[in-house]
């Protein structure tokens, strides 16, 4: 018994020494942190090789580690004109933002021109991103809530997101909300638009009506 308190008090005592030199989590101190380091065994990315700007470089033909652009990258801050003759900064445009050009508003529609080759895009990246937990309708029953994963997922067809805005979709798709996940990373900015397209076409097919038809179309269903 009296050895098993002795290796209990030593063990305490290391234990406390230990702590007291690498510190609490969560405490701030103003010391360089005790670093376990190995160029060999346990390289961090704490210390490893790089070049300065416009140091000398021996692998470049100009000898510079500093080079200009690939050709065919597109500024974030430079103003650039669109086809359509807007100009703006590229990380200001609409399609990337969802927001109105120098404004926190949403843009009402989708940028981007809805096209057959766009909604089967969107039908397409729906069925892989969206339909898991949406299901392919929509509905919000998909595979998640089958087995129990997720048990609350949104309806698309309620009336709460059929008014939202397309920009305000595309905010959520790509910042995600609750417990959806941001797909701004995974999703290019041109797919989360046809995805946004795909769903007003699978809500007007689920909520329509012949109402909504014009009276030539009319005429053709019915007969």
């Amino acid at each position: 018994m009296r050895y098993v308190i002795s290796f209990l008090l030593i063990g305490a005592a290391i234990g406390a020494a230990i702590g007291g030199i690498l510190g609490l989590p969560g405490r701030i101190s103003h010391r360089p942190p005790v670093e376990i380091y190995s160029d060999r065994y346990m390289p961090g990315m704490d210390r490893q090789p790089k070049l300065r700007p416009q140091k000398p470089f021996a692998f470049f033909a100009n000898g510079l580690s500093s080079q200009l652009a690939p050709a065919g990258t597109i500024p974030r801050s430079e103003p650039i004109q669109t086809a359509d003759g807007d100009v703006y900064r590229f990380e200001d445009s609409p399609v990337n933002t969802g927001h109105s050009v120098g404004t926190t508003n949403f843009v009402a529609t989708n940028p981007l021109k809805v096209t057959g080759v766009l909604l089967a895009r969107g039908h397409e990246r729906f069925d892989i991103y969206c339909s898991p937990c949406h299901g392919k309708l929509g509905d919000g029953n998909g595979i998640t809530k089958a087995i129990g994963v997720m048990p609350a997922v949104a309806n698309l067809h309620d009336a709460r997101i059929i008014e939202m805005t397309d920009g305000e979709i595309f905010n959520t798709v790509t910042q995600g909300k609750g417990l959806m996940g941001a797909y701004g990373p995974i999703v290019p900015a041109e797919d989360r638009w046809a995805i946004i397209a795909y769903l007003r076409a699978l809500q007007l097919s689920t909520l329509g009506s012949v109402d909504d038809l014009t009276p030539e179309q009319q005429a053709t269903l019915n007969k």
